[in-house]
């Protein structure tokens, strides 16, 4: 262990104990105290019996190191001991800092096409003539046949319908006027909720 190390670690070892019996009984406390006060005369103990750990405070680091070589696996009122260093966290900042952006995922397409891309050029639109010069020669009252019929299948014909203006010379005024119109469907009545 480096001397470095060793005066970073606050001149304070850990012990975890398996004996549950340092903590209540007076007199196991005394001899767990007399074996680190044989190395540091001034040695404090703070005992956390939640966690079965001692915190032993020794005033320097030589001390630390040499009770934590000589005691560490020891035996202690018939179980095993272990002690470690503890090394205290200083804090520059009160806040918890961001972590460092050391990977910056693109999440947005590139600003620019990648190396090699062109742009397609606009397919031609396709235009039926044959289709915009049957339909051009439909007039009201016609009707043209896009699908023969089969056996098997039906035939498709578009009627070419009469303008709201113009209809057959058989329709007298009144029975224009009799056909039903198609009315817009009202929208439900809302009543907005109360606010609390």
């Amino acid at each position: 262990m480096h001397l470095k190390t060793l005066k970073r670690s606050r001149f304070f070892l850990i012990a975890s104990l398996a004996d549950h019996d340092v903590f209540y009984r007076p007199d196991v406390r005394a001899g767990f105290e007399a074996l680190f006060r044989s190395f540091d005369r001034n040695a404090t103990f703070q005992f956390f019996k939640s966690f079965r750990r001692v915190r032993i405070n020794f005033s320097d680091a030589v001390t630390a190191a040499e009770a934590r070589v000589t005691l560490h696996k020891s035996d202690f009122n018939g179980k095993e001991m272990r002690l470690y260093f503890a090394q205290s966290l200083h804090i520059g900042n009160p806040r918890l800092e961001p972590p460092k952006p050391d990977k910056q995922f693109l999440i947005s397409p590139p600003a620019s096409p990648p190396v090699g891309w062109e742009q397609a050029k606009d397919a031609t639109p396709a235009i039926n003539y044959d289709l915009l010069c049957a339909i051009a020669k439909l007039g009201p009252g016609d009707k043209y046949e896009l699908h023969a019929g089969t056996p098997t299948t039906p035939s498709v014909v578009v009627h070419v319908c009469e303008s709201e203006h113009e209809s057959s010379g058989g329709e007298d005024e009144e029975q224009r006027r009799a056909r039903p119109r198609i009315v817009q469907t009202r929208r439900p009545e809302y009543t907005p909720p109360p606010l609390h």
